[in-house]
């Protein structure tokens, strides 16, 4: 290395540490921010806000914000009052991430209402990052959470209505979409994002989506950007879709053609498939933007910042 050279990066370096990046985040208009994925998301984002605007980190906020759809027993795609499986069981899933890269996950959960919780135990007291059944439910009941019964007469009548002709669609729409997904941007300049999911309605039992998956449902890179998913879980695995959305990104892509991109690798796969089914994806990067894309209209959004709390609807492929 030659003494110019030297004496450059010798001089960014000393340039870098004068403004810690706590500091010149916190200033910037743009943050904090939250999304959560489809219209019930302003509800997730107001308990998130709660956090985020006290400068609470947003690791927390997501974690509130998930919360909230998953004790609500008239939401059926999340938490308690979820579709169960084709067997009448509830089954849930989620997952969790912070800025350091740290993940959580547990998979089909029985009998508790805040999976999104027990993922956040497992990414921060265990050395590993997925828990499953059984497993998962023994770790929950051991960290102080009580065993519930999830399915609500709602959706057990709903089942027993299903169970007549037994017919398995899963087509992801706002009645039936899979999941809630939320990332978040704090004052300090740190992302972190949630996902939870009761799954596909009478899915087959032990199936297991993209939702607790990082790197499908969820990825987070505090370099870059967050992105989550929604719709038919399988779909996404196949492409890793939430990391890769995260690596469009990285590429220099703007978080809404980096989710259009994700949905185009999949109508590629298969296009007449695609054609039937919903799957979208929702991208914040560093800088507090924002973006979505998905395969068919009907996805939405909510967005919340200072400027207020607001649903956007997503530009589809079809």
């Amino acid at each position: 290395m030659n003494h110019s050279r030297r004496s450059f990066l010798k001089l960014a370096a000393s340039s870098a540490a004068i403004l810690p990046v706590s500091t010149a985040y916190s200033k910037d208009p743009t943050r904090p921010i939250v999304l959560s994925t489809w219209d019930f998301g302003l509800q997730a984002n107001e308990a998130a806000w709660k956090i985020l605007s006290a400068n609470g980190r947003a690791l927390d906020a997501v974690e509130a914000g998930a919360r909230v759809p998953e004790e609500d027993p008239n939401n059926t795609t999340v938490g308690i009052g979820g579709a169960p499986d084709r067997e009448g069981k509830v089954t849930l899933d989620a997952c969790i991430m912070d800025e350091n890269g740290n993940g959580g996950s547990v998979a089909c959960l029985e009998n508790i209402i805040h999976p999104i919780s027990i993922a956040r135990l497992v990414m921060e007291k265990t050395q590993h990052v997925m828990l499953v059944g059984e497993g998962a439910l023994k770790f929950a009941l051991a960290n102080g959470f009580k065993k519930e019964n999830l399915l609500t007469e709602g959706s057990k009548k709903a089942y027993q209505s299903w169970k007549k002709q037994q017919q398995y669609k899963p087509v992801a729409n706002i009645g039936n979409h899979d999941t809630i997904g939320i990332v978040a941007l704090d004052t300090n300049g740190s992302l972190s994002g949630a996902c939870t999911t009761s799954g596909m309605a009478y899915k087959m039992r032990g199936r297991v989506g993209d939702s607790p998956i990082i790197g499908a449902g969820l990825f987070v890179d505090n370099e870059i950007g967050a992105a989550t998913s929604t719709g038919v879980g399988e779909e996404v695995i196949k492409i890793v879709g939430s990391h890769l959305v995260v690596e469009l990104m990285r590429q220099g892509l703007s978080p809404q053609d980096a989710c259009r991109e994700a949905v185009t690798r999949i109508v590629k796969k298969n296009p007449a498939k695609a054609k039937e089914i919903q799957v979208g994806f929702l991208a914040l990067n560093k800088n507090g933007e924002h973006g979505s894309f998905c395969l068919l209209p009907g996805f939405s959004y909510a967005v919340k910042d200072s400027t207020g709390n607001k649903l956007i609807q997503s530009k589809s492929y079809f």
